[in-house]
């Protein structure tokens, strides 16, 4: 709808043929998510991240996932289907937290997952409080962060990096050393360059050495056009914490 109003157009949301009563299941890598096609966010699911989803769930071990901005799940369910011990997801939309706990159940994956409706902001900064003198103890051996975008113009791109930076601080406290923290950024204003030295500035600032194990782009049915930057949004990276 901003984009209409940006262009001067009328509002417009509805069904172009047919029928459609409720959401719909859509499958994903072979997992099932439930889906709002009217009333949903965008499309109602992010397809853009379909290939990542189950690139990244090699990451999840065993171990323990947080997947932070987990929408319906997608990152979260993957991890826990590729044999995760125990994925925590956090949403600030109760909606979206409810839906994914239904895909989890949907796919037989509840019992691995929790979930927590909370502004991830919030989360963190809480979870990595501690008194003078103590430290944080590291608890996850991956962490995903999927925010929505911080920018929607150049003008902000300062203030975007600075709420990058502190997700990425406060995430890197929390993550086992030889853990793999998975990150992505969903604005074109902000290049893979400055969204890569600001994850490092992050870590430099928190003592730690990363090793990059994944580069990451949007789907390849999200296709690049060189001479349109604007189609080169997405950009993510996989890090290990260097032991």
């Amino acid at each position: 709808m901003a984009s209409r109003k940006f262009e001067g157009l009328t509002e417009a949301n509805g069904i172009f043929t047919g029928e459609l009563a409720g959401p719909v299941s859509v499958n994903l890598n072979g997992l099932k998510f439930e889906t709002d096609l009217v009333g949903g966010h965008k499309t109602g699911m992010y397809l853009d991240q379909q290939a990542n989803y189950q690139a990244v769930s090699q990451f999840a071990g065993s171990g323990q996932v947080l997947d932070c901005f987990s929408f319906l799940g997608g990152f979260g369910l993957h991890a826990a289907r590729a044999g995760a011990a125990h994925v925590h997801l956090l949403d600030q939309s109760a909606e979206a937290i409810e839906a994914s706990k239904r895909n989890a159940a949907a796919n037989g994956l509840a019992a691995q997952c929790s979930f927590e409706t909370v502004n991830v902001f919030d989360w963190l900064k809480a979870n990595t409080a501690v008194k003078p003198h103590e430290r944080v103890i590291p608890r996850f051996d991956c962490i995903i962060l999927d925010p929505p975008s911080f920018t929607r113009n150049r003008a902000s791109v300062p203030d975007a990096l600075r709420g990058y930076k502190e997700i990425h601080l406060r995430a890197l406290k929390l993550l086992k050393a030889g853990g793999t923290l998975a990150t992505f950024c969903c604005s074109h204003h902000v290049s893979t360059e400055f969204f890569q030295d600001t994850l490092l500035s992050a870590a430099y600032d928190t003592r730690h050495i990363l090793r990059r194990v994944g580069t990451y782009a949007q789907s390849p049915d999200h296709p690049i056009i060189p001479m349109i930057p604007e189609t080169e949004y997405l950009k993510g990276f996989a890090f290990e914490v260097v032991r």
